[in-house]
């Protein structure tokens, strides 16, 4: 763990528990303590038929989620019974930075066997997830849904469903482990490749030497290349299309579906067959609301959506973005509807497809008007054949962090000038989009520059980085320090 918190060439950095941290979590602090205990562990999930031995937390898959009212403050004890040492990190939310679980920066990793126990606010009500930071673990099913309620609750619903997506390989074709040892093992290849860098081999999955990739996945929404790892199942909420879940409401229930993409390497497209989805909230906050028929989320992105429901049995579909196959759910409002087919591909997703610029933050979470006072420039390099993910050219080393001042406004200028998209994740913070839109992770399409700002309102250390995991552990990952 970083004890001399000071970069080379800067000002003294806050320590990832001092003070300031201390201060701004008080500042946070206004409600009761609700306790929470989580067990990571091995063992068998069923997948809906299929099972596979991987590591959960405790015995479901998602794990059980965890609600708190905004300015509750979660204590939960994790137990680590993993065979190496782990973390958690709690996406989304802008927590006091000891608790971030960053290995090595904000904590040092939870070794086998032992317990760790994370207090923090949670100030922000929205839709969060929890899972690893530490190595690959996030592509197995160590994850699950933290939901922050509003006290002050402006919608009106008859009930709500939490939607897990996720791709899955663990105990089926391989290791996380395995399949990066696979990815890195490609640099310095020559040729073999298309090019977005997907390798030519026209069958998934199948190439004995390369038993782990994804060739020749293509999407124009995502720029070209839409991933590069072979699943042999996407999962709704841990279950397979074949054996979904089923959702039941009455014809005419107004339901609020919170969408999370837990995947370690895709894209999800999101569409509810026979109806029109209404945006509420996108990465937890509230925006004016919208009209779609589909959503495209990258990995750690979620959204809140309504929707009345007609009578009958509808496919829930989420559509792994160029890999030509699916995830599912089935919403039941009558009991004798047939059900769809497992591989129906409702209209809808070639409908209207939800994009950045129609996001608008509602007034109460739009940032007030202000040019930034600090631009960092995170030009995102490498590519699929030399598998060297970087930022600006360097990998991730925790002992270098970009320092900024406490109460800037900071322009984060995203430029991808790799040949595939990269779904950037910033933690502790929000960021706005250019449309004002509240978001803390945005799809950079490559050839692209996304700008996005923040208020330097959180102190510690917090990370940056691809929300693909093989991206992120190959190296696509930086830090920002406050200055003290």
């Amino acid at each position: 763990m970083l004890t001399a918190c000071s970069n080379p060439g800067s000002a003294t950095l806050v320590r990832p528990s001092g003070p300031q941290v201390e201060d701004a979590e008080a500042a946070r602090r206004t409600g009761r303590i609700k306790e929470f205990q989580l067990l990571a562990r091995q063992g068998q999930a069923d997948l809906g038929g299929p099972t596979a031995a991987t590591w959960m937390y405790g015995e479901r898959l998602p794990g059980q989620e965890i609600r708190v009212k905004a300015g509750e403050v979660v204590r939960a004890r994790l137990t680590n019974r993993l065979p190496q040492r782990t973390t958690v990190h709690w996406h989304g939310l802008a927590l006091r930075n000891d608790a971030d679980g960053v290995p090595g920066v904000t904590q040092p990793p939870i070794e086998a066997g032992a317990e760790h126990l994370y207090e923090f606010t949670a100030p922000h009500p929205g839709t969060y997830w929890f899972h690893p930071h530490h190595g690959t673990q996030l592509d197995r099913g160590l994850y699950a849904p933290l939901i922050v309620e509003d006290p002050g609750e402006p919608l009106a619903y008859d009930q709500e469903w939490i939607v897990v997506l996720d791709d899955w390989m663990d105990g089926v074709t391989g290791t996380p482990d395995e399949v990066l040892a696979e990815l890195t093992a490609m640099s310095g290849m020559t040729g073999g490749h298309n090019g977005h860098g997907a390798m030519t081999t026209p069958t998934p999955g199948t190439s004995p030497k390369w038993p782990h990739m994804m060739m020749n996945a293509e999407s124009d929404a995502l720029g070209g290349d839409a991933g590069d790892v072979y699943y042999p199942h996407y999962l709704v909420n841990g279950r397979v299309p074949t054996a979904p879940e089923t959702f039941t409401a009455r014809p005419g229930s107004r339901v609020r579906i919170r969408l999370i993409n837990a995947g370690g390497d895709t894209a999800f497209r999101v569409a509810l067959g026979g109806h029109t989805l209404t945006v509420t909230h996108a990465d937890g906050f509230p925006v004016e609301q919208v009209e779609t028929d589909a959503l495209l989320l990258g990995m750690g992105e979620r959204y809140d959506v309504l929707v009345t429901l007609k009578d009958g049995a509808f496919p829930l579909v989420a559509l792994a973005e160029g890999k030509r196959a699916l995830a599912r759910a089935i919403v039941r409002t009558a009991k004798r509807a047939r059900a769809p087919h497992a591989d129906a591909r409702p209209r809808e997703l070639t409908g209207r497809l939800l994009t950045y610029d129609l996001l608008k933050p509602t007034p109460a979470v739009r940032l007030a008007g202000r040019r930034p006072d600090r631009t960092l420039t995170l030009k995102l390099t490498g590519s699929m054949a030399a598998y060297d993910w970087a930022i600006n050219g360097k990998k991730y080393d925790p002992e270098v962090i970009e320092p900024i001042a406490p109460g800037e406004r900071v322009r984060l200028s995203f430029a991808n000038e790799s040949p595939m998209w990269h779904p950037m994740h910033l933690h502790g913070h929000t960021f706005a989009l250019a449309g004002g839109a509240r978001k803390d992770t945005a799809i950079v399409l490559p050839g692209t520059t996304l700008n996005v700002d923040f208020d330097a309102d959180n102190p510690g250390i917090w990370m940056i980085h691809c929300h693909n995991v093989y991206h992120a552990e190959a190296g696509m990952m930086s830090l920002l320090g406050y200055e003290a």
